[in-house]
């Protein structure tokens, strides 16, 4: 818990599939070939990782022109390269922004965040391809993006931080060694003391049956008694009219 921190310091997709990396099996298969993969970052790449930014979310209209009038106003931008398609030439969505110095690139990464850029909300953070150790982009099952919908969501970046683990107890002693052994014998006991308790009850209830049975044949005889009073006591009357 004291190295605990929100935002990751080194990728591990199985981390990043649990909302506080403490998860150990991967709860999806994206994770799984995330896992696998073993992933080189782009040669061709060129600049100071240190210096760029990542921007996503962005309008598939939005152009280098537009985001370099947008992004100019926390400083002298290097370079802006939008990614497009190779095959149409229309954009993915996403862009890098070089920046000259770190005081801009630390004012756009804290100003420019969820603003709103040809209608779409954009969101801004730090290069992480060449910056991240173990970084895996989200077509093989990394990243830190994902819906809710599909399952695969990633934590431990700026948009979905991990979550602080609950500290629990030891419970070893609970589930297991002598303190488990306890509590199976008294599990154990009190198994057999049900069972004696019920065979004591089965016992009385036998004890008890005849007895009721006497009852009930002794008040089946004092009503026969009864009727056959009334019988009587209906016939003297029935002489004394006469």
């Amino acid at each position: 818990m004291s190295d605990w921190a929100p935002i990751a310091k080194e990728y591990d997709p199985l981390k990043a599939g649990s909302i506080d990396g403490t998860d150990e099996e991967p709860h999806d298969r994206a994770i799984w070939r995330a896992m696998l993969a073993r992933y080189v970052p782009n040669k061709g790449v060129t600049g100071d990782p240190h210096l760029t930014l990542f921007v996503a979310r962005l309008n598939l209209q939005t152009t280098e022109e537009k985001l370099k009038e947008v992004f100019s106003r926390y400083g002298d931008i290097r370079k802006i390269r939008l990614v497009r398609d190779l095959v149409t030439g229309f954009s993915k969505g996403y862009a890098f922004i070089e920046y000259k110095d770190e005081r801009a690139l630390l004012k756009a990464h804290r100003d420019a965040n969820r603003l709103v850029i040809d209608q779409h909300e954009i969101f801004v953070d730090f290069e992480l391809e060449r910056t991240l150790k173990g970084w895996i982009p989200r077509r093989l099952g990394g990243g830190f993006g994902g819906k809710k919908e599909s399952g695969q969501l990633r934590f431990g970046g700026r948009d979905r931080p991990f979550r602080k683990p609950i500290n629990l107890p030891n419970m070893k002693n609970d589930f297991g060694g002598e303190g488990s052994a306890e509590k199976r014998n008294w599990s154990r006991e009190g198994t057999r003391d049900w069972r004696t308790r019920d065979r004591d009850h089965e016992r009385s209830r036998d004890k008890r049956w005849p007895e009721r049975e006497r009852s009930w044949a002794w008040g089946d005889s004092e009503r026969e008694r009864d009727s056959k009073e009334e019988r009587s006591r209906g016939w003297e009357r029935k002489e004394r009219e006469r």
